[in-house]
Order: C-alpha cells, then structure tokens, then sequence
C-alpha cells in the first residue's frame, strides 16, 4: 500500500481516483477500479436525465465493491443539478467531486450522510473559498488535465495549495506512468486522479475510432478549444477540430461576455458542445470532437482498467527503488 490521506479514509490500496470523464466512465469501469485498489468517479451528466442518473448510482450503491464517486457541475448549465443533488443525498455515496461553481448546496444536503466533498480548483483563492464552506478536499486541476485544464503546472500549483491552504490535495492532471505518480506524492499531494489514460480500456463504452486515437496521437496533439462548453477544454487535434478551429466566433464570444445574454448564451454552448462531444464519443467519424489530455503520451495499446493499474503501480515501485539507489 501507498499510505496517504487519501487511501487511510476510503481504505484503498493505492492513493488513486479514476477521474470523471464525460460519456466515457460507466459503472463498469468503476466497480473494475475498486476491484483493483483504487476508487473511480463518474459524472452524473454521464446518465441523460434524473431517473436513469437514479438507476446508475443505486447499481453502484448495491454493486460496486469498492468505494464510488459523483462528479456534478454545479453551475448553472446544468438544468438537473437540484435533483441529482437530491439523489446523492438519498444515496450517499463515498464522496463527490464538484466543477466549475460554488459547492456550497452539495455540501449542505450531501455531507450529513457521511459523503465526502471534493472541490476542482484552479488556484489557492479558490481553494480557500471551498475550505470555509466545509469542503473535504480539493483537485488542484493542473495544465496537464484533460478536460478543463488550469493555467499552473502541477510542480506549482500543489506546494502553493498545500502551504496555502489545510485541505488534502489531490492532483489532476499529466499522470501517465508511476513515475508521474511518484512525482506527484513527492509534490505533497494526498493522491492523483487519472483520466485519459483509461479512455482506451476495454471496459469504457466509447466507439474504437476514439480508443485508438488515444492510442494514436500524443501530448503534441493535444489543443484547447472554447468551442466544447464554452469554458477551454483540451481535445485531440483531429482533422474535424482543425477544420471547425478553437475559437468561439464573434457571436459565439459577444455573447458569452454580455451580461445580459450570459447565462443563456453559456447554457447554449454548452449544450452544443456537449452533443458534438456526444456524437464523437460514440461514432469513428470525420466530425470528430474527442475530449483528452497530454497524458495519452504514454499509452500505446488498448488495455484493461486493471493492466493499466498494475503498470502505473509497477512502474512506481521501479521509480522508487531507483530513487532509493541514487539517495544512498
């Protein structure tokens, strides 16, 4: 075991999180995680409306053999999010990770039941804000996520949130190999949460067009686009994202910016993007918008959810007896 924060309060073996990926993490790729000592987390836009959303997280109450999470969007884009707070609430599960809002609502209904509050944060003023509404712990969402990535490297942004601020960290973003693990714990961090290394599992439900191209392309093709939800989001550089650019056009941008049509405007985008996102999750064609990040680097085949657990922890065992070797 790799004894930190993290793996002492959910007893599991390794300081890992299976992130949350949109349309890509199922319950199947989570019940395969906490069979493998490490616990994984599932977006609740994952499910299309509030009863299948229901259904999911009741499975995993009954099912999963390990412990389980639930990403929420807590801003106002997503129109579910009362009653998808209402359900984990009803269900508890083991913690809850909150994106791109206050989490202020979850921790209020949520925490009572004994279901842990993770907070994604950019930056140690955020951070503090999510400490004193009583979160548990936050992902310090680096540069190297995928998904909505920050604007700081994991090598600043954890040492200035763990003197910053006294909440456990966890670090989002660029883990590959054991090595990055090993970096990240030597860091400060109380663990990782790893997303794009497990879209190409044979467990993930996504088309094999966007499995292989995981496989296929690396860190240099990896760009940000504002077109996905209107917030910067890294995908692969695929010759449809090319083609429509990365950029929201003048419109698009007037009227994210105006007060007035914002909060319309954003719903709008985000619900645009996330039906292209859907569309090329699930369908190997040319119009293909696959969301990942720069850690793809490192992987060369399509595995199982746990030969990838097994390779990042034997490569962090490698790590460490040869960090061992050049301290004597």
């Amino acid at each position: 075991m790799i004894n930190t924060w993290l793996t002492e309060t959910f007893k599991i073996k390794y300081p890992i999180i299976m992130a949350p990926m949109f349309l890509v993490t199922n319950n199947e790729m989570l019940k395969e995680a906490a069979k493998n000592g490490i616990m994984g987390c599932i977006p609740a836009l994952n499910w299309r409306s509030p009863e299948e959303f229901e259904a999911g997280i009741k499975d995993l109450k009954e099912n999963c053999p390990g412990p389980y999470g639930i990403n929420l969007i807590v801003n106002k884009s997503n129109i579910h999010l009362k009653k998808q707070i209402e359900i984990c609430a009803k269900y508890a599960p083991d913690f809850i990770i909150t994106s791109l809002g206050s989490p202020e609502e979850v921790i209020k209904k949520c925490s009572p039941n004994g279901t842990k509050v993770f907070c994604d944060v950019v930056d140690l003023k955020y951070a503090i804000k999510v400490q004193e509404l009583g979160a548990d712990a936050v992902i310090a969402v680096n540069s190297g996520a995928g998904g909505h990535a920050g604007p700081t490297p994991a090598s600043i942004l954890v040492p200035l949130l763990k003197e910053g601020c006294s909440l456990p960290v966890i670090s989002a973003g660029g883990i590959g190999t054991g090595t990055a693990l090993l970096s990240a714990l030597a860091l400060g961090s109380d663990g990782v949460s790893i997303g794009s290394p497990f879209i190409a599992t044979k467990e993930s439900p996504v088309s094999e067009g966007y499995k292989q191209a995981v496989v296929d392309y690396g860190a240099k093709d990896i760009v940000m686009t504002t077109k996905v939800s209107g917030s910067p989001c890294t995908v692969i550089n695929t010759p449809f994202v090319q083609k429509i650019g990365t950029e929201q056009n003048f419109i698009e941008s007037y009227l994210n910016k105006n007060k007035k049509f914002k909060k319309y405007a954003k719903m709008l985008t985000y619900y645009k993007g996330m039906k292209l996102v859907e569309k090329a999750a699930f369908s190997a064609t040319y119009k293909s918008v696959w969301c990942a990040g720069p850690s793809i680097e490192f992987t060369d085949k399509i595995e199982t959810t746990k030969e990838i657990i097994d390779r990042l922890i034997s490569q962090y065992e490698a790590a460490v007896k040869e960090l061992q070797k050049r301290m004597v």
